[in-house]
């Protein structure tokens, strides 16, 4: 389809660990990396309906290639009814100076949760949906590598390929810093409740609290 620049829309579905109980077979973490190693291709991962709804009617509107990577069942809400997005630049949900914390997909309602538990400890982080990982919004990226100096990636993907490795190539020619990527860490997916899968993982807002304190030390504050 690419190759022959065609104008047809993938619509995947049950990425990750949200496959729960069908186990490794049918856990989808390494389709962003995939992906985003095609040429004239856009890679879209709506975090919740509002945004979903969105970004279909401007992806059928749109000639090209799409893959628009979905949640099954456990999308959390982020969005009033009636936003619009734009494809290619990424959404800021909460302004920070301590870290920069750039998330995708299921992970960016975890981001938000641990950016409050960090609020009442004195951290205070930015939060970016990078809904569109293909094209990355590098301009965005680079604006808040630039700003809290630290960055860390969250995705429920392998940190080999997607979202984190994307972050990583803007910032190393943009502006070098450090990038904490937190993600399936090279491992196939099992099976299991999915909440318990995720804290298997490091992928809940706890452990993201963990790797940000880590982070962000007083004294460097």
């Amino acid at each position: 389809c690419a190759y022959a620049e065609l104008n047809v829309k993938m619509i995947a579905s049950d990425p990750g660990i949200t496959a729960a109980y069908n186990g490794g077979t049918h856990m989808a973490l390494e389709d962003m990396g995939i992906i985003r190693s095609i040429p004239n291709i856009t890679l879209v991962e709506p975090v919740d309906g509002v945004m979903f709804a969105d970004i279909l009617r401007q992806a059928a509107a749109m000639k090209g290639n799409f893959y628009i990577r979905l949640l099954r069942k456990m999308a959390v809400k982020i969005y009033e009814e009636g936003s619009t997005f734009e494809i290619g630049k990424a959404n800021v949900l909460r302004e920070g100076k301590d870290a920069a914390v750039f998330a995708c997909g299921l992970m960016v309602s975890e981001t938000l949760e641990a950016a409050k538990l960090l609020a009442a400890e004195g951290i205070h982080i930015s939060v970016i949906n990078v809904h569109t990982i293909k094209p990355i919004d590098a301009a965005c990226v680079t604006k808040y590598a630039q700003k809290c100096g630290n960055v860390v990636t969250v995705e429920e993907h392998s940190v080999i390929g997607g979202l984190g490795e994307a972050v990583c190539a803007v910032v190393s020619e943009k502006l070098p810093c450090l990038v904490h990527r937190i993600g399936v860490q090279d491992q196939f997916g099992h099976s299991g409740p999915a909440n318990e899968v995720l804290r298997d993982y490091g992928l809940t807002a706890e452990n993201i609290v963990s790797a940000i304190r880590e982070i962000v030390r007083p004294e460097n504050k």
